[in-house]
């Protein structure tokens, strides 16, 4: 009975601390909690990573679109030598890749 009294008295110290508590553990471990936080973040900046590489591709392509846009004499033959393996006899072919 003393045990009921006592917790009626001191309900409002039981409630802040449970109140307390639970934002505690939300605010570490909860979905949108630290944990959480960091995960996200470590998965943003492989995707900025990766978002980098995949532009600097595509320069790289857009450039190469544009030489042959252009009809550069250049870049033609090296793609014809390259892709037919095309050479005339006083040349030597070395294969760097």
């Amino acid at each position: 009975m003393r045990l009921i009294e006592s917790f009626k008295k001191k309900k409002f110290i039981l409630f802040n601390i449970f109140f307390t508590l639970y934002i505690g553990i939300n605010l570490i471990g909860g979905e949108r909690g630290l944990i959480s936080y960091f995960d996200k973040k470590k998965i943003y900046e492989e995707l900025m990573n990766k978002e980098k590489i995949l532009s600097l591709k595509l320069e790289e392509l857009d450039h190469k679109i544009s030489l042959v846009k252009k009809n550069d004499p250049d870049y033609l033959d090296m793609i014809y030598r390259e892709k037919f393996r095309y050479g005339t006899k006083d040349e030597i072919i070395i294969k760097l890749k």
